[in-house]
């Protein structure tokens, strides 16, 4: 279910009759999907509903079972090495656990595919780096610690630094606010507004985060039997009469977010 009122906005993702199998049990059948250029766009969904899975699929990092995946004008499956390889530059990707390099710091970590992937010298990719560290909100001193001497705060920070490191024009993230505290989490929403204005950036996020949801998503996208089952603005997803949709924007904890969303705007 896609709505009328994007035909105006270029289409940056399209996901058509996805599906995505394993060991024959089915986790996404007959898909499709939609996202805009300038969307930050909040996938939900009950456990086992392949939000995950489907962020990786589009991404490259998993082949579907079946169907068509468009990013940026160009299909997924019909592209050279090389050439996936040049669209994966045009993709950030913030996983879950941050997927940091132990060993590196933080400066090295983002520098790393500057060096890998454009062959630049290290100086002048820990120069960008250090362009990158800031740009996220952390602080110049972050750049010599390495993972383990940062805050889960700074983790998602430094890991958002290094999906940023290439200049992307989308940005996927994997529960960008996972283990935050509300105030972490609260200031990494603001942050994502932020670099979406200020860059032109797309955002595919996965999510279980209601303030999530309410504060950066412009659109919605409900994961349910196989398939998406709505994709629209938050308004009117929470008018979709399905038991899963109601109870998860309409309980208490949806509630609560909701109301908390509009004191806010009413400042």
């Amino acid at each position: 279910m896609q709505t009328q009122t994007t035909s105006n906005k270029e289409l940056v993702i399209k996901v058509r009759n996805l599906d995505n199998a394993f060991n024959g049990f089915y986790v996404h059948q007959g898909l499709d999907l939609d996202v805009y250029k300038g969307d930050i766009l909040g996938v939900v969904g009950g456990s086992g509903t392949g939000k995950s899975v489907l962020l990786r699929t589009i991404v490259g990092l998993r082949k579907p079972t079946a169907g068509n995946i468009e990013v940026l004008g160009k299909s997924m499956l019909d592209l050279s090495g090389e050439e996936r390889q040049a669209l994966g530059r045009q993709l950030g990707v913030l996983f879950q656990g941050g997927a940091l390099y132990s060993s590196l710091t933080v400066v090295e970590n983002i520098a790393f595919p500057l060096i890998e992937q454009l062959k630049l010298p290290r100086k002048d990719a820990e120069h960008i780096a250090m362009l990158k560290i800031l740009l996220v909100g952390l602080p110049a001193n972050a750049a010599d610690k390495y993972p383990s001497e940062l805050s889960g705060g700074m983790v998602k920070r430094a890991s958002l630094a290094r999906a940023l490191a290439l200049d992307p024009a989308i940005l996927f993230l994997d529960e960008p606010t996972a283990g935050l505290d509300p105030i972490g989490a609260a200031a990494f929403d603001q942050l994502m507004l932020t670099l979406r204005d200020a860059l032109g950036l797309t955002m595919f996020l996965v999510t279980h985060d209601l303030d999530t949801l309410y504060t950066a998503c412009n659109r919605v996208a409900v994961l349910s039997q196989k398939k998406v089952l709505v994709n629209d603005t938050i308004d009117q997803v929470e008018k979709v009469d399905n038991e899963w949709i109601q109870e998860y924007f309409n309980g208490p904890r949806g509630r609560a977010a909701y109301d908390a969303h509009q004191a806010l705007g009413e400042k």
